[in-house]
């Protein structure tokens, strides 16, 4: 949630944040107006006891004064009703209401505007046309799009033989790598609450991208508890600490996780629909951090850091792109985007998205710390990564590994973990 004080820099972004800052401030106005007339009601109305108090309970002054009182609790008690309206209208606007972007992050209308901090690695050089995933995971007979329609619809794939090996051992490869650089893996649950997903920031924006679960309701259900199937492990990683209060000692806390992401992908259609880029289902390995305010951008730089090192690992060429006001996600303050280079699409494509968002998630999820013993708990600050989009990672691979005879090489890095194995060929 945006700090209140901080409405002027969320402007940056343009668009139609303007309208929705000025709602909230007319709200807001509407308020703190009516928070001040209630005040001196309250006021009004402890002196007209005080003055009952010293009259006569049978004078005509008192029967005034009495009379007084009630239309006093009465107006009191109807913009005590007024004010709650006001306040949950409020605060719902403010729910609606982006991050404010960090001053480094350039101006830009959107993703043609982002600039490019650095690439790593050599576009990889063939004496053929490269051919899209599709057609070599067809050819190689490892993924299943037909088989994956008419089980679940559309975008959603079946991967077989090696593509499902070649799935473990990129999750697997990711994960230890991670671990190795000191985040602690946890494994947690696909399914989130209504509350996680609006700690992050999903709700209430984004309902339209979600995948509800209808189900009945069980012995355990509370109406602040239905279900959806989580879009990111960001939601149930970061929401480990909801509404705690961290030692300062505690912190930083640095998690990697392996979850399925589920997305309606509600403004997507027409978009990417061959291939594995925008499914429905797909796989990630995640990377979240809760540190103090004070080091945030100092570990957004490590972060990205550690999502590019799985790429350099695997040997693909990518580049770094900071993102721009106009194409800066919802929660974030600030946002690296890793494209990894797809020779048989010629393009650059996402495979990571590493942002800090400050203190936004961690004051709707209160996630707080103490920064020493005594002192007023502060809101931490949330980052998160990709590290990475399985998924993508796997079209990245046999994009850039492809041979002219149509198997695939095996970058060194995941061959421990298949075995040896060093070439994917129909089998």
């Amino acid at each position: 949630m945006l700090d209140p004080a901080r409405m002027d820099e969320v402007l940056r972004r343009g668009g139609d944040v303007a309208t929705s800052v000025a709602s909230w401030r007319g709200l807001d106005e509407r308020r703190r107006q009516l928070q001040a007339v209630l005040d001196g009601k309250r006021a009004e109305r402890n002196a007209a006891n005080e003055r009952m108090a010293k009259l006569d309970k049978k004078s005509p002054e008192f029967a005034a004064a009495r009379d007084e009182l009630k239309a006093l609790s009465s107006a009191i008690k109807e913009g005590e009703q007024e004010l709650a309206t006001l306040e949950a209208t409020s605060q719902q606007r403010l729910l609606e209401i982006p991050n404010a972007p960090h001053a480094s992050v350039p101006d830009g209308a959107g993703e043609d505007d982002n600039p490019v901090l650095h690439t790593w690695g050599e576009k990889p050089a063939f004496t053929f046309s490269p051919r899209p995933h599709w057609e070599i995971g067809e050819q190689l007979g490892i993924l299943d799009f037909e088989a994956g329609t008419r089980i679940a619809g559309a975008r959603f794939t079946v991967l077989r033989t090696a593509a499902a090996r070649l799935t473990r051992a990129i999750m697997s490869y990711m994960l230890d790598l991670h671990a190795q650089h000191g985040y602690e893996e946890v494994w947690p649950p696909a399914m989130v609450r209504r509350a996680a997903l609006r700690g992050t920031g999903q709700l209430p924006k984004f309902e339209a991208d979600l995948f509800k679960i209808d189900m009945n309701p069980g012995p355990d259900h509370v109406a602040d508890n239905d279900l959806f199937l989580s879009p990111t492990a960001e939601v149930q990683v970061t929401n480990l600490h909801m509404d705690q209060i961290l030692d300062a000692e505690q912190l930083p806390r640095r998690y990697t996780a392996y979850a399925p992401c589920f997305r309606a992908e509600a403004g997507a259609h027409g978009k990417d629909t061959r291939g594995l880029i925008r499914q429905h289902q797909f796989d990630k390995v995640e990377l979240v951090k809760l540190v103090a305010p004070e080091t945030s951008y100092a570990e957004l730089e490590t972060l990205r850091e550690d999502a590019e090192r799985v790429l350099q690992g695997l040997g693909l060429h990518y580049r770094v792109v900071t993102l721009c006001t106009g194409d800066l996600g919802f929660s974030a303050a600030k946002t690296y985007d890793l494209e990894v280079w797809l020779p048989g699409q010629n393009t650059y494509r996402e495979i990571s998205s590493c942002s800090n968002f400050e203190d936004f998630q961690a004051r709707r999820a209160k996630i707080r710390y103490r920064p020493a013993p005594g002192e007023k708990p502060r809101p931490v600050h949330t980052l998160n990564g990709s590290g990475l989009a399985i998924g993508r990672t796997l079209v990245a691979v046999l994009e850039n590994y492809q041979q002219e005879d149509g198997s695939v090489l095996v970058p060194p890095a995941l061959r421990p973990y298949l075995g040896g194995q060093e070439r994917i060929t129909r089998g």
